[in-house]
């Protein structure tokens, strides 16, 4: 076992359960985050993501299984106080300045981070002075990044953190996750960027209805899917390119589609030959993206193959 996994987790769920009224949200799902990992967990919406991180956050309770934070209960306050949270939902109070947010939020913790390192590291320079209300979303993204760091967490969980922010303020807020995993910390990353996953994840989990069905490096993830993907424009139905040979997946966004292949040129040939009016051709290897995807289209696997992932992880 590698020095990495001979750590004890420092946020795990152990078999757990919830249920949202005749809904199985998260079924016997384990998971075990260790100091200076990023994981993403990743899935379709309604896989359970958002449940797995209210269970580690405190703000649930498994109604069958645990969760652990820092070895004891995620609602403990002690435990709380260690731990840095970036939520979708999040608001920022309108009147306020972001200094002054900034600050104010800081002083709730004990050794906090200084109120300039914090906001150079969220990449706030400029905006100090301009009240929370008249941010666009990707600023107040980062305004509540800066939150979530402000403690110098132990644990920080990210829920989709980049959402409405640019290249640029994106790539910055890549550089300070990247820093905070380089001192120790653990990060829990939720994200609908799959390039950002890849980015910052040195494991991905992927789940679906409740229960993980891959857990390993990015690389490992990719290596589940031994195809190579076209990418294209044409007039047949999913269900006919689903029928060309060799194809293994099929996936369609707006009018382009992702066909996984583990031949390429088989493929090719019978998709030209039924379908003269095929442009916007590439030919690739396959990505995270589709990888998940083919992924999830295969369905979850045994709860015998989930423990054998969770124990190679």
């Amino acid at each position: 076992m590698s020095a990495e996994f001979s750590q004890p987790p420092l946020a795990a769920l152990r078999q757990a359960v919830k249920r949202r009224g005749a809904t199985v949200a998260l079924n016997g799902l384990d998971l075990a985050i260790r100091p200076g990992q990023c994981v993403a967990l990743l899935g379709p919406n309604g896989a359970g993501k958002s449940t797995s991180v209210a269970l580690l956050t405190g703000r649930l309770r498994p109604d069958e299984g645990e969760a652990r934070l820092f070895g004891g209960d995620p609602r403990d306050v002690t435990a709380r106080g260690r731990m840095g949270v970036m939520l979708q939902e999040a608001g920022l109070p309108r009147t306020l300045t972001v200094r002054e947010q900034v600050d104010l939020f800081r002083g709730y913790y004990r050794k906090p981070r200084p109120l300039d390192e914090i906001i150079h590291l969220a990449g706030l320079e400029g905006l100090e002075r301009r009240r929370c209300g008249a941010l666009s979303g990707g600023q107040q993204r980062r305004v509540q990044f800066a939150l979530a760091i402000a403690g110098r967490p132990d644990f920080l969980v990210l829920d989709e953190p980049t959402t409405g922010m640019d290249i640029d303020a994106r790539r910055g807020l890549w550089a300070a996750v990247r820093a905070e995993i380089a001192r120790g910390a653990a990060v829990l990353l939720t994200t609908h960027h799959l390039d950002e996953a890849e980015a910052l994840a040195d494991r991905i989990v992927v789940i679906d209805h409740g229960q993980v069905i891959a857990d390993g490096s990015p690389e490992a993830i990719k290596s589940r899917v031994s195809a190579v993907a076209i990418r294209c424009r044409t007039r047949l139905s999913d269900a006919e390119l689903a029928g060309l040979v060799r194809v293994t997946g099929v996936s369609r966004e707006g009018g382009r589609i992702t066909l996984l292949t583990t031949s390429a040129p088989a493929t090719l040939r019978e998709l030209l030959a039924r379908d003269e009016t095929v442009d916007d051709l590439t030919v690739a290897g396959a990505s995270l993206e589709d990888a998940v995807t083919r992924l999830v289209q295969a369905g979850a696997p045994s709860p015998k193959t989930v423990q054998n992932q969770i124990e190679v992880a």
